[in-house]
C-alpha cells in the first residue's frame, strides 16, 4: 500500500469530477488516500516565483534535516501546484493541455513524472521532457435504462466558452425543420441565446437526477468542443448509449469514433497554451445532422450499444491502468 495524496483545485465541475474518479481508483487499489484541496488564495498564487522558492526552500531544508515527506507520491490535477511539491517522494501532475500555462512549464521540472488523460496530451508532453505515461480517465455512469429515449438532441454546454455553442446555434436556427435541441447551460453564458421554435434551453439548476433524465432521454447528443482536456460529458453521453455527433479532432475523436457515433469535420481554429483548438464545419454539421435522423432503429440501437461498450470498456481499465502506472513509478499497491 502506497500513501498518496492528491491535490486539486475544486471548481464545482471537470476538476471536482475529476478528484472524485481518482480517488475512487486509487482507493479501490489499495492506497490510502488523502486529498489536498486547493485555496482560492493558492490557485492565485501559484505563478508567483516567491512560493516556489519558499517550496524549494521547505524541500531542501526537509532532505538536510533527513525528513521524509508525508507521502509516497503527490498526485497533481490540472496544474503543477508549487505549495505541494513538499508533500510528495515523488510528484506526478495530470495536466490539462488547454490550461498548462507558462507558469506550469516554468515549474514542470519539479514534476518526475506527467500522466496524459488522452493520446493528444501524451503528444503535447512527450516533447517536453521527463517520463510520461497514458492513464487515460474516467467520467461517471450515466445511464438510466428506465427513462425512454426521444428522437431530440442535447447539448450541454455547461459555463465553457469552448463547447462551440454560439455557432451551433446559428446553425439550428437555419433549420426549423430538424428535432428540438435542448441546451443545458449555466446562468452566466458565455453566448447569446438564439430564439428558434426548435431550441429550448435550460439554464435554472438541476438537481442530479433532473439532469440524469435529460442524458438519458435524448437519442443525440451534441458533442463540439474546440478542444478539452478529457471532456466528461462526451463519455457520460457514451455511457447512456447516446449517438453522439463530434468534432473530428483529437481528443474529441479518441472518445467517438466512426463505430460508435457520427463525426463533424473540422478545421483548425488555433492554440489554447499546449492545446490546439478546432472549429467544426457548418456544412460538416449539417450533414452529420441528417445522417443521425436518417437512422433505421436497428443502426441507431448498433451504435448507442457500442457506445456503452466503448465507455464500460474505458471504465473497467481506469483502475488497472493507474496501477500500471504507480508500479512504473516504483510503487505498488
Amino acid at each position: 500500500m502506497s500513501r498518496i495524496n492528491v491535490t486539486a483545485f475544486e471548481n464545482g465541475v471537470g476538476n471536482s469530477r475529476d478528484l472524485v474518479l481518482v480517488v475512487r481508483a486509487l482507493e479501490s487499489l489499495g492506497h490510502a488516500v488523502s486529498v489536498t484541496r486547493v485555496s482560492a488564495r493558492s490557485r492565485r498564487r501559484r505563478r508567483s516565483r516567491l512560493v516556489l522558492l519558499a517550496s524549494d526552500l521547505r524541500r531542501w531544508l526537509a532532505r538536510r534535516r533527513g525528513a521524509a515527506p508525508p507521502f509516497d507520491v503527490n498526485l497533481m490535477l490540472e496544474h503543477v501546484w508549487p505549495e505541494s511539491l513538499v508533500l510528495g517522494a515523488q510528484n506526478i501532475v495530470v495536466p490539462n493541455p488547454e490550461w498548462f500555462d507558462r507558469g506550469d512549464r516554468r515549474l514542470l521540472a519539479r514534476a518526475d513524472r506527467i500522466w496524459c488523460k488522452t493520446g493528444h496530451a501524451l503528444a503535447a508532453f512527450a516533447s517536453l521532457g521527463g517520463p510520461t505515461a497514458l492513464i487515460g480517465f474516467d467520467s461517471e455512469d450515466r445511464f438510466d435504462p428506465a427513462v425512454a429515449r426521444e428522437r431530440t438532441f442535447l447539448h450541454l454546454a455547461g459555463k465553457s466558452r469552448m463547447k462551440g455553442t454560439a455557432r451551433l446555434l446559428a446553425v439550428w436556427a437555419r433549420h426549423p425543420e430538424w428535432p428540438r435541441l435542448t441546451v443545458i447551460h449555466s446562468r452566466q453564458a458565455v453566448f447569446e441565446p438564439v430564439a428558434a421554435a426548435n431550441i429550448g434551453y435550460e439554464s435554472h439548476y438541476l438537481s442530479d437526477a433532473e439532469l440524469r433524465t435529460l442524458q438519458n432521454r435524448h437519442q443525440f447528443h451534441l458533442c463540439l468542443s474546440e478542444t478539452e482536456g478529457w471532456g466528461h460529458y462526451i463519455p457520460e453521453a457514451l455511457s447512456v448509449g447516446a449517438i453522439v455527433l463530434a468534432t473530428d479532432a483529437a481528443p474529441m475523436n479518441e472518445h467517438v469514433t466512426a463505430e460508435r457515433g457520427l463525426l463533424v469535420s473540422c478545421a483548425v481554429l488555433g492554440r489554447q497554451h499546449l492545446a490546439t483548438t478546432y472549429a467544426f464545419d457548418e456544412l460538416a454539421l449539417e450533414r452529420a445532422v441528417a445522417a443521425a435522423l436518417a437512422l433505421d432503429a436497428a443502426a441507431a440501437a448498433r451504435l448507442g450499444r457500442a457506445a456503452r461498450d466503448w465507455f464500460l470498456a474505458n471504465q473497467r481499465g481506469f483502475a488497472p491502468r493507474l496501477g500500471a502506472a504507480l508500479a512504473a513509478a516504483g510503487l505498488g499497491a
